[in-house]
């Protein structure tokens, strides 16, 4: 009996022994492409009223650049800034932007517009408007508000 609890004991730490072999995967810093220098990169703060600059473009042609400042009593930051960069072809993408209490502003050539509405739907829109304006005609009339006695 005893011969087999001392077997047991024996199998049981043999078994929980480590059992090696496992090394974190090895990481690697390689890159398929040239690296890219940052020739300007200029931050400032934000400093203590929350204001903040920076600035920056790579040798490749992007660059960043932004501004920002609390606004309101709420202090929420109103921003503003853009990015640059080349396409392919060498042509030049460039976006602006404001970001402030009446939402975030994108402005660029390269954005989409809508096609402009064609002459009959501005008509019924102008005569909507002039409907709107001379108020409910003789036959049609605002609902009667009931009594109460």
């Amino acid at each position: 009996m005893f011969s087999k609890l001392v077997l047991c004991v024996l199998v049981a730490v043999v078994a929980a022994k480590p059992q090696g072999g496992y090394e974190a995967p090895q990481q690697s810093y390689t890159s398929s492409g040239p690296v890219v220098p940052i020739v300007k990169d200029e931050r400032q703060g934000p400093d203590a009223d929350g204001n903040y600059n920076f600035d920056f473009e790579t040798g490749d042609g992007i660059s960043r650049q932004e501004q920002g400042a609390p606004h309101g009593e709420t202090g929420a930051v109103a921003a503003q800034g853009g990015w640059a960069f080349k396409f392919p072809d060498g042509s030049p993408g460039i976006f602006n932007f404001v970001a402030d209490a009446a939402g975030y502003k994108v402005q660029s050539d390269l954005l989409p517009t809508p096609h402009p509405l064609p002459a009959h739907a501005i008509q019924q829109i102008e005569f909507a408007r002039q409907q709107e304006a001379a108020g409910p005609g003789p036959q049609y009339g605002s609902p009667p508000t009931p009594g109460y006695n």
